[in-house]
């Protein structure tokens, strides 16, 4: 249910042939230095040690040669900036080489990892994993860690990939099944932090460090998906019809305010219907015959006071 990336030396190992490894279309760092390197001693121990023994060229000089450019070529290593190679000697932990070149004594020393200390991503992947309200969900998680100690990533777990994965499964499961359903996308942030310091509580101790953690998909079943979908459309022409009657409110509120002024002052009713008139004059461009009351809004008090002023 988890996949899990290669590790440090066998990614190293797996481009022993020279150029640049490709997977799934990516393309990463290529060994051929260090290959060229090993080649190059290994000519060099066989033609110096060939050349010294010709004069009694046979068989087991030949055979002599090829050891001498075995054990040169396996004494003398190359590391590269990102790496750091883990020593022992006679199984005894003895130093971390690298990056650059380092020499090993054959047969008495021997490197047993070569860790990648450049930030790493692993998928994590858990079906039917039960919520808080005993929902199943199917979660994606990508988790972004990196080796800051090589000597406890070799020494204190037999794998330390594997068991950073296992760690980041039961982490998932266990910050799922804390919450409901309905808060799973809304707390999708809370959970990635809770993720990272939950692993990172358990991999401190083999060496290795959580960078991020990051939920990318949720899947629940289908059924629930139409009623959440069905539940939130009844929420929005809730709230859509919330706001209209709140509007409708307001608008009532100024009526009544507007009536109550009208009301208390004749002359502004008057006023009023005037205008309602010079509306619609103005959108209709035509003349138009007032009726009764509309009329009086031309007569009264309001001609009066315009006689007036004239």
């Amino acid at each position: 249910m988890v996949k899990f990336g290669k590790r440090g030396n066998e990614r190293a190992n797996d481009v022993l042939s020279g150029g640049e490894e490709s997977v799934s279309g990516r393309r990463k760092a290529s060994r051929r230095g260090a290959v060229v390197l090993a080649v190059t001693l290994f000519l060099v121990a066989f033609a110096l040690v060939l050349a010294a023994t010709f004069p009694f060229r046979s068989a087991f000089t030949v055979a002599l040669a090829v050891v001498a450019g075995l054990a040169l070529a396996g004494s003398v290593h190359i590391a590269y900036e990102w790496e750091r190679a883990v020593v022992l000697r006679f199984g005894r932990f003895h130093r971390l080489a690298g990056p650059g070149l380092y020499v090993t004594v054959p047969v008495v020393d021997s490197v047993t990892i070569v860790i990648d200390q450049r930030i790493s991503s692993i998928s994590c992947s858990a079906e039917q994993v039960l919520t808080a309200d005993l929902v199943p969900v199917d979660l994606d998680a990508v988790v972004f860690w990196m080796v800051w100690d090589p000597k406890k990533a070799c020494l204190a777990v037999e794998d330390y990939e594997h068991s950073a994965s296992l760690v980041a499964q039961t982490a998932l499961r266990d910050a799922i099944g804390q919450v409901e359903i309905a808060e799973l996308s809304m707390q999708r942030a809370h959970i990635d932090r809770q993720l990272k310091k939950n692993i990172e509580e358990k991999t401190e101790q083999w060496g290795v460090t959580i960078i991020d953690v990051e939920i990318r998909d949720i899947r629940m079943p289908q059924e629930l998906q139409n009623a959440m979908s069905a539940e939130a459309q009844a929420q929005q022409e809730r709230n859509a019809r919330v706001v209209l009657a709140e509007v409708e409110k307001d608008i009532s509120d100024m009526f009544i305010e507007a009536a109550h002024a009208y009301r208390e002052d004749d002359l502004a009713l008057q006023l009023r219907m005037m205008s309602l008139v010079n509306e619609s004059v103005k959108e209709g461009g035509n003349m138009v015959v007032v009726p009764s009351p509309y009329a009086q809004g031309f007569t009264g008090d309001i001609a009066s006071a315009l006689k007036g002023k004239k």
